[in-house]
C-alpha cells in the first residue's frame, strides 16, 4: 500500500478550508448575495413547477383510468354477474319447459355464457396479477366450464325423462348460487372500490402545489420589494416575467382544478352513481328471478328458494329513501336514463303481482297453472321480468353515456396543465436568472 507523503493531508484540508473561506467572503459581498438570492428564487420556482406537474399528472392518470380502466371494468364486472345469473335462470326455464323450450331461450343461455367468458378474458387482461379482482376472475374462469357441464348433463337426462336431470340441475344451480355468483359479487365490489379510489385520487386537492405557489409568489414579491427599497427601481423585467409565469401557473392550477372537480362530480352524479345503484337492484332482481324458477324446479320440495325470493325481492320493493330499492334507484337517476328506470319500476310491480298469483297456485299444488303464470308470453311473470330487465339495460346505456360525456376531456386538460406548469416554471427560472443577472452586471 502506498504511504501518503508527509503533510499531504494537512495541505488538502487547508486548501478546502481556504476555498470555503473564500466562498463565505464572496457570499457576503453584494454580488454574492445576489447570486445566492437568485439561486434560492430559481430553486423555489423550479420546485413549485416540478411538484405541480407531478401532482397534476397523478390526478390526470386517475382521471384517465376512470374512462379506460376502472369505469369499464366496474361495468364489465356487473355484466359478468348479470350474464351468469341470467344463464342460470335461462337454464332453469329451459329445464322446466323441457321439449317445449323455445330456441331463443337456449340461445339466450348460450349467449350469456359466451358474454361472461369474453368479459372474464378481458378482465383478466386488464387487471394486474396481484390485484384482488384477478383472484375472482381466475376462480370464475375455473368454475364456468364445470357449471356448463352440469347443465348439459341435466338437459341430457331430462330429454330422456330421467329424474336424475333435476338433481344435476340443482347441483349446477348450487355451484352458481353458492360459489360463482358470490365470487362475481366480490369482483363487482372490488372493481367498485377501485372506481371510488380513482375518483378520490382524481378529485384530491394538490395541497403541496398550492402551498408552493404561495411560497414562490411570496419570495418573488418580497425580493422585488427589497430591491425597490434598495435601488428605488420599480420594475425588473426578468423578475416581473418570472412572477407572471408563476401567477399563470397558479391561476391555471386553481381554475383547471376546479373545472376538473366539477366535471368529475357531474360524471359521478349523472353516470357512475346511478349505474352503481342500477347494478345493485338489477343483481337483486336476477337473484329473485332465479329463485322463482328454481322453486318450480323443486316442485315445492324445498322452502329455500321461497326464502331467497323474499330476501331478494323485499328490498327491491322498499320505499324511496331506502338504498337498494328500485324507487331509490329511480330517485338518484336523472337525464335520459330516468324514463327507462320509471318503466322498470312499473314492470317490477307487475312482476311481483304475477309472481304472487303463481306462488298461490304452487302452494295449492296446481303446478301446471303456476308454471303457466310464471313462464311463457308477455303476460307472465317472466314477461314482466324481461320487460323490466330490458328497461334496466336501456337505463344502463344512458347512464354510461352520461358518465363518459362528463368525464371526457378531464384527463387531457390535466395533462396539459401538468406540461404547462413545467414549461412555465422553467421560463420563470430563466426570468429570475436574467433579472438577477441584470443586477449583477451593475457591479462589473
Amino acid at each position: 500500500m502506498a504511504t501518503p507523503l508527509p503533510g499531504t493531508g494537512i495541505q488538502v484540508r487547508g486548501a478546502i478550508g481556504g476555498g470555503l473561506s473564500r466562498l463565505r467572503r464572496a457570499a457576503g459581498t453584494p454580488p454574492g448575495r445576489l447570486r445566492v438570492a437568485g439561486a434560492v428564487l430559481a430553486g423555489v420556482v423550479l420546485l413549485f413547477g416540478a411538484v405541480t406537474a407531478w401532482q397534476v399528472d397523478t390526478r390526470a392518470e386517475a382521471s384517465g383510468r376512470l374512462l379506460s380502466s376502472s369505469g369499464p371494468l366496474s361495468q364489465d364486472a356487473a355484466e359478468i354477474y348479470r350474464s351468469l345469473a341470467d344463464a342460470d335462470t335461462a337454464a332453469a326455464s329451459g329445464f322446466l319447459l323441457a321439449a317445449q323450450e323455445p330456441p331463443e331461450l337456449r340461445k339466450r343461455y348460450e349467449d350469456d355464457l359466451a358474454t361472461a367468458s369474453g368479459l372474464l378474458a378481458r378482465a383478466a387482461a386488464r387487471t394486474t396479477a396481484s390485484s384482488e379482482a384477478q383472484r375472482w376472475v381466475a376462480e370464475l374462469n375455473r368454475q364456468l366450464p364445470q357449471y356448463a357441464g352440469l347443465v348439459e348433463t341435466a338437459r341430457a337426462n331430462n330429454r330422456l325423462g330421467l329424474p336424475l336431470g333435476s338433481a344435476y340441475l340443482r347441483y349446477a344451480s348450487a355451484l352458481m348460487q353458492d360459489s360463482m355468483l358470490p365470487s362475481a359479487q366480490r369482483l363487482v365490489d372490488a372493481e367498485s372500490r377501485q372506481l371510488k379510489a380513482d375518483y378520490a385520487e382524481a378529485k384530491s386537492v394538490p395541497w403541496a402545489a398550492l402551498v408552493l405557489a404561495v411560497l414562490a409568489l411570496g419570495v418573488l414579491g418580497r425580493y422585488q420589494l427589497a430591491q425597490f427599497r434598495r435601488t428605488n427601481r420599480v420594475f425588473n423585467p426578468g423578475l416581473v416575467a418570472a412572477t407572471g409565469a408563476v401567477l399563470a401557473v397558479s391561476g391555471w392550477l386553481a381554475v383547471g382544478g376546479v373545472a376538473a372537480r366539477v366535471a368529475l362530480d357531474d360524471s359521478w352524479r349523472l353516470g357512475a352513481r346511478p349505474l352503481q345503484e342500477l347494478d345493485r337492484v338489477r343483481i337483486a332482481a336476477l337473484q329473485a328471478h332465479t329463485a322463482e324458477n328454481l322453486d318450480l324446479v323443486a316442485r315445492g320440495g324445498s322452502e329455500l328458494y321461497g326464502r331467497r325470493w323474499t330476501d331478494a325481492a323485499t328490498p327491491l320493493a322498499g320505499p324511496t329513501r331506502m338504498p337498494g330499492s328500485i324507487a331509490w334507484a329511480v330517485v338518484v337517476t336523472s337525464g335520459p336514463a330516468r324514463g327507462p328506470m320509471e318503466e322498470a319500476e312499473k314492470q317490477f310491480a307487475a312482476w311481483q303481482a304475477r309472481h304472487g298469483e303463481a306462488a298461490e297456485k304452487s302452494a295449492r299444488g296446481e303446478y301446471d297453472a303456476a308454471l303457466g303464470l310464471t313462464l311463457g308470453g308477455p303476460d307472465t311473470a317472466a314477461g314482466a321480468f324481461g320487460a323490466m330487465d330490458q328497461a334496466f339495460g336501456r337505463a344502463a346505456v344512458a347512464d354510461r353515456q352520461e358518465f363518459e360525456r362528463a368525464a371526457d376531456g378531464v384527463a387531457g386538460g390535466l395533462e396539459a396543465l401538468a406540461a404547462g406548469a413545467g414549461v412555465l416554471a422553467v421560463l420563470a427560472a430563466v426570468g429570475v436568472a436574467r433579472g438577477v443577472g441584470r443586477r449583477l452586471a451593475e457591479y462589473r
